[in-house]
Order: structure tokens, then C-alpha cells, then sequence
């Protein structure tokens, strides 16, 4: 089966809608459109990695899901070879890509037959040197070309498509230590698994609507997997191919740069991170008239991450941003709304309160009841005494 590669993981927001059904409303679009493939853009790998250097020396990097030469990922690894003191960075290339040997063509490094470059056949490639042919101490875009040219640098043509779930690129994965991608989003759960299968160490980018899928909110219940560093002020920009129709990103897409932006993304990880080592401040005091309880569940309602009381033990309800300042030492997570809420059939005479899949409730006063969108379940955790 071809993959279909989503590099972006959201789609742009267009129309009047806000929110998150404007993320779900022009990814659908997107998806109707066929425009599918959004590229990092190199500022944004730069800005993430850099938290994890220590982590990377002497490691074997895997970017799957990725043209060698036409992503930013395989790329930032290359020049950064020597700085990071990798020992080995693989790179795998899928049947179709759109700029596939159109940068590097394989018949002008290797002197392979113009008509079998143009087939295009899925490859990887194993870096383990890179050398500063300019002696200017550093490693340039003209050393990356050169990469390949190098006999300790080997391209071998894939016998299958590339697809990550293909038994050799299974094969690559169990043997690299860290993976640093932009997996399809509709894929992320099954690469996620794959990655949990093979207990490796990961830098990934995905919507941040995955937090609500069940094995995903699983992994981050159990401390298996928590939120990178994120992007900076919270954007994300992204290249898509020139051929794109852009209707479905109106009011995002910037004509100029031929970016589009999208807030709805993260980097996902199992990395160290140090701001989980951070505790958040609190200095709301709790009283029942600013923190409801919900409905449908033994809860108090905070609305904002900043608004968690100090001198409150019991369960909280906070938006699923509170994953961005989520401290272990600090916090432990209790479960999710759309799997801890009692159904409000149970509760409440039909027409109260807005049907729809389980989520939190808070009554408005009136006899009626407010649904709330998704919310994460936690509860302070006793500091000892020292």
C-alpha cells in the first residue's frame, strides 16, 4: 500500500468557523482536495532539537517519512552531523513523492541510468561521515551534496514502497535509536504504536487532537509519552507543493513565503524535557462560586492552566493545554472527559443539554447544562517535606 504523507498534520483554517471545528472542518476539506503534504520548515526543527543536544551524541537518527533531499529533517541532520555527534542518520524515501531525485538526481551521483532515476524507486540512505570538504570548519549544503559521493555513505533502492510499516523500514526503525519525523497524521496512532512496539526514542510532530484519542492519552497518562518544547509563540509554518490548490487555506496562506499556518500542532516525545521538570506556580485560592463542578462528573471546573487553585486536592477539569505545563513531580493525571463522563441521558431530561459524544457538563442555572470541550482530569500531588 502507497503511503500518503501528511507532513504537516493539520489543515489551514478557512470561513468564519473557530476553533476546534474549524481544524475539522478544512482538514476535511484538505483531505478532499488531496493536499496532504506539508513540509517543516528548518527554523522550527532548529528551535526543537536544541533542547534534546545531550541526548543525540553518539546516537543512530532514523527520519522515515522523509525524501532525503526533499525534507528539512534529513537536512538539519546532516549539517548538524558533527555538532550533535551522531553515529549514524538514515533517511528513507517513499514511491511517489512529488520532488523525489529531482533536487539530487541518483544519475548524477551515482551515475545510475537516467531512466531508472526517473522511475523512481523508494531508497534510503545511511550517512555515518560527513566531511568539511571547505575546511571552514563547518558542514554546508555543498558538503551535503557531497555526502553521497562519500564511500562510507551508502543509497541502496528499497525493495518495497517506503511505507513505514513495510518490513524493511520495520527493520530500520528496530535498529536507530532516536526517530525524528513528520509521520502522516492520519496515520499518528499507528506510527505511535509502531514506535512503542519497538521502544524507541522519538521527536515527532502531530495534532494536537491526538491527545484525545484513547491510546494516545493512554501513553500520556502513563508517562510513556509528553509534549517537546512546541513551536515558537505557538506556530507552526509550513511549505505545501506549488501544484496545491490553496482555497481551502484562505486567510492562512501567505502568498509570499508560499507558507501556511497552523496553532494546532506539537512536537510529541519521549525525550527528556526539561520544562517537565518545572513546577508551575499557583496562586488562585479555591471557592465553589469561581471553580462549578461539573454534572456529570466529581469535578471542579478550571477554565484556564494559570487558574489552578493552590489549596485544592481533589479532581480538577482543565483544558488540554495543561499538557504544555504538565509536571509529573507536580500534577498526576486522573483520565480524560471523553472517557470519565457519566452520558447526561442519565442526569438530565432530554433537550437541557446539547447531545453529542461524552464530555463534561456545568449547569448554567437555568435547568440547562453547558457542554464543555475537551477536558483533562488531574489533581495536585502532596509535595514532601525536604
Amino acid at each position: 500500500m502507497r503511503q500518503r504523507v501528511l507532513r504537516g498534520g493539520l489543515c489551514a483554517p478557512r470561513g468564519r468557523k473557530t476553533g476546534k471545528r474549524m481544524a475539522t472542518s478544512t482538514l476535511t476539506q484538505a483531505k478532499k482536495n488531496k493536499a496532504d503534504e506539508f513540509y517543516t520548515q528548518m527554523p522550527d526543527i532548529e528551535a526543537e532539537v536544541r533542547h534534546y543536544r545531550d541526548q543525540f551524541e553518539g546516537k543512530s537518527v532514523l527520519c522515515n517519512c522523509d525524501d532525503p533531499y526533499e525534507s528539512h529533517f534529513f537536512k538539519y541532520f546532516a549539517l548538524n552531523f558533527n555538532f550533535l555527534k551522531l553515529r549514524k542518520l538514515v533517511a528513507t524515501c517513499y514511491a511517489g513523492s512529488s520532488v523525489m531525485q529531482t533536487e539530487l538526481p541518483l544519475y548524477d551521483v551515482y551515475g545510475v541510468a537516467e531512466s531508472d532515476a526517473e522511475a523512481r524507486n523508494p531508497y534510503k540512505i545511511e550517512i555515518t561521515e560527513v566531511v568539511d570538504t571547505n575546511a571552514d570548519g563547518t558542514a554546508d549544503l555543498v558538503d551535503v551534496a557531497y555526502l553521497l559521493r562519500n564511500k562510507k555513505n551508502v543509497l541502496t533502492v528499497l525493495k518495497g514502497d517506503g511505507d513505514f510499516r513495510s518490513p524493511e523500514c520495520v527493520e530500520l526503525m528496530r535498529q536507530t535509536d532516536i526517530v525524528v519525523t513528520n509521520p502522516p497524521f492520519s496515520l499518528f496512532r499507528e506510527f505511535m504504536a509502531q514506535l512503542m512496539a519497538l521502544d524507541k526514542k522519538f521527536l515527532i510532530i502531530g495534532s494536537k487532537n491526538a491527545i484525545t484519542y484513547l491510546d494516545i492519552f493512554s501513553l500520556i497518562k502513563e508517562d510513556k509519552l509528553w509534549m517537546g518544547h512546541g513551536f515558537p509563540n505557538g506556530n507552526a509554518f509550513f511549505r505545501v507543493p506549488d501544484a496545491y490548490d490553496r482555497e481551502w487555506a484562505a486567510g492562512v496562506f501567505d502568498q509570499t513565503t508560499g507558507l501556511v499556518k497552523f496553532r494546532n500542532v506539537s512536537w510529541f516525545t519521549n525525550l527528556d524535557v526539561s520544562k517537565r521538570h518545572e513546577f508551575l506556580t499557583l496562586y488562585r485560592n479555591y471557592t465553589p462560586e469561581e471553580y462549578p463542578r461539573y454534572a456529570n462528573y466529581d469535578a471542579i471546573e478550571v477554565s484556564k492552566v494559570s487558574e489552578i487553585p493552590c489549596d485544592y486536592d481533589g479532581e480538577m477539569g482543565v483544558p488540554i493545554t495543561f499538557l504544555d505545563k504538565y509536571n509529573p513531580d507536580q500534577f498526576e493525571i486522573i483520565g480524560s472527559s471523553r472517557f470519565l463522563g457519566r452520558p447526561m441521558s442519565e442526569i438530565a431530561p432530554k433537550g437541557t443539554y446539547v447531545a453529542g459524544g461524552i464530555r463534561f457538563y456545568l449547569p448554567k442555572g437555568d435547568g440547562t447544562y453547558r457542554r464543555l470541550y475537551d477536558r483533562i482530569v488531574i489533581r495536585r500531588k502532596k509535595r514532601s517535606a525536604k
